[in-house]
This record gives C-alpha cells, structure tokens and sequence, in this order.
C-alpha cells in the first residue's frame, strides 16, 4: 500500500461500529406494534399503584432483553473524531446481528473516509465478527478487496487497553445494559411523561459516578461485582469518569429513546438513538472471502505495532 491511510481507516471504523453497538444494544427499544389502548392501561397502572422508578427500569430492562431485535437509528459525535449517523435492524438474542449503514458526516474519521471515495459503508455484526464494506478506491489499496473483517479476538489486541473495550461493546453488550446503567447509578430520576416519535412515554434519568459503579453490585442494577468491575474498567479506559443516561419507555415497557453524554479521551461523546419495529426478522450474510481483507492483516502489512502474536 502507498500509506498507512488504509490502516487508519480500519482502526477508525472498528471504533464507529463499536459505537453502533452502543447504540444498537446498550439500551434497544421501539414502537412495537400494538394499539395504544394497552400502552395507556399499563402506564394508568403505573400511576394507580405508584410502582417507583426502580421497579419500572427493571421491568423495562426485562422486556427490551426479551424483544430480540429492533429497528434503530442514531445519531453520534465523539470530539474531533467523528460524528456518525447509523440506519438498520439488529438483533441480541443470541449475540448481537445484522446489518446497518453507517455515514460519517464529519471529524477525522469522515475526512479518511472521503479520501477514500465513500463517507457511507455497509456494516455486518455477526457471532464470531464484525464486516465493514469499503469502497473501490479502499479496494485499489488491498488486494482488490471490498470488505474488512474484524474478528473480535483480533481487536482485544490492540494496543492501549482500546481493543479490548471495542470487543466488549461489539460482541458482548446486550440490549438492556443503558437501563442497567442507570440503575447502577444510584441516580436514577423520573422526569415526566412526553410524546417521543408519535409515543406516550415515561422519560427516566440519571448520571453514573464511574469511580463509584464497583461498590454497587446486588443493588438495583441487577449487575454482579464482575460486570460492574469490567464496566468500571473499559469506561475508565475511555478516559470516562461520569456519563448522563436519559431513556424513554413507551406503555409496553419498551425503549423509544435513549440519549448518552460523556467526556472520553476522544473528547465529548454525545449518542441518541431511536428504536422501533420490535421483533423484525434480521439477516446477515459473511460477504464472499475472496472479497475481504482481515483487519489483522492489514495491521501487519502496515506495520501496526500493538498486536499481540
């Protein structure tokens, strides 16, 4: 290859489809598809019985958990970095799939990409990795390949400790962890109800003292003190210390909107995502192999240090 422009443009989209895996599966929720009837006589429920905060965010999690899959949007800013849109369906049930279109609309990441003859890129979660398709000109510069596969061993050996954090968000967040966040915060806060994409919801809030998620096992969370130990860990790898967590559940208790804010050391992140179409039929396909370069690969041939052998 000419430059390490290749190399970059892999690293830096491994860390744009591992933010459409916080998006998709820190906290998946939507629409659903039923009247509006049952959605008003749970929330009037709600309000009859003066069910508190925590017992409506566990209920929450438990059914988004259950929905399996969902049709999500996003939008996402990381400092100068990137600023990113995602359109498509995924699923978690058993581990997260499917296929989404993510476009960098800005910051370092998007002026890459440009350079390589596309902002928008075709992206593929599957069990055992992730694929990105690129574009022809990236093509010119492997081999004639189209595709990138990232396999999830390979990015937990990336230099920094940043591998393993992509890993985690990419192969192992399940659906209901923004909800379980909030909860582990300690923090959390009923704001009210609002209209959110045509829907009544019930908007929840919160902030997570980073330093403080370790000592919260068993609580409200439902979290064991490993899961919160590495959860502690990889956000404080980001150079994360508190992050603002606002959800909103329709009557179905079912996410309709989340939105994140923290300072990392990319500078703020700042995510809102939309959920809708819950329980869509999700496909991904392994695009052909003589079509795809392993991102390992091109590391190698560019010389990338940090890998482990």
């Amino acid at each position: 290859m000419k430059s390490g422009r290749a190399r970059r443009t892999a690293v830096s989209i491994a860390v744009a489809a591992a933010l459409t895996g916080v998006a998709a599966c820190s906290s998946a929720g939507g629409s659903g598809g039923t009247g509006g009837s049952g959605r008003e006589d749970r929330a009037g429920a709600r309000a009859a019985t003066g069910v508190s905060p925590i017992a409506e965010l566990r209920s929450a999690q438990k059914s988004t958990d259950d929905a399996d899959s969902a049709r999500v949007r996003s939008t996402t800013t990381m400092g100068s970095l990137l600023s990113m849109t995602t359109d498509g369906s995924l699923a978690w049930d058993h581990g997260m799939s499917g296929t989404v279109t993510i476009t960098c609309t800005g910051g370092s990441t998007a002026e890459l990409m440009r350079k390589l003859g596309t902002t928008s890129m075709e992206a593929r979660y599957l069990p055992d990795a992730y694929y990105a398709r690129m574009s022809d000109t990236f093509a010119a510069q492997t081999g004639g390949r189209h595709w990138i596969r990232y396999g999830y061993g390979d990015l937990a050996s990336v230099a920094g400790g940043s591998g393993a954090l992509l890993k985690d968000q990419m192969q192992n967040t399940t659906p209901d962890k923004s909800v379980q966040m909030l909860l582990a915060s300690g923090d959390v806060r009923k704001v009210g109800e609002e209209t959110v994409d045509g829907q009544s919801t019930t908007h929840y809030a919160g902030t997570v003292d980073v330093a403080g998620l370790a000592g919260l096992a068993g609580r409200s969370s439902g979290l064991t003190a490993g899961r919160l130990a590495a959860l502690k860990t990889q956000l404080t790898e980001a150079g994360v210390t508190t992050e603002t967590v606002d959800i909103w559940v329709n009557g179905q208790d079912l996410l309709v909107k989340k939105t994140e804010k923290a300072a990392t050391a990319n500078g703020t992140m700042t995510q809102t995502a939309h959920y809708s179409d819950y329980g869509v039929k999700v496909s991904a396909r392994v695009p052909p192999a003589g079509d795809t370069a392993d991102f390992r690969n091109l590391l190698k041939a560019q010389g990338a240090t940090g890998l482990t052998s």
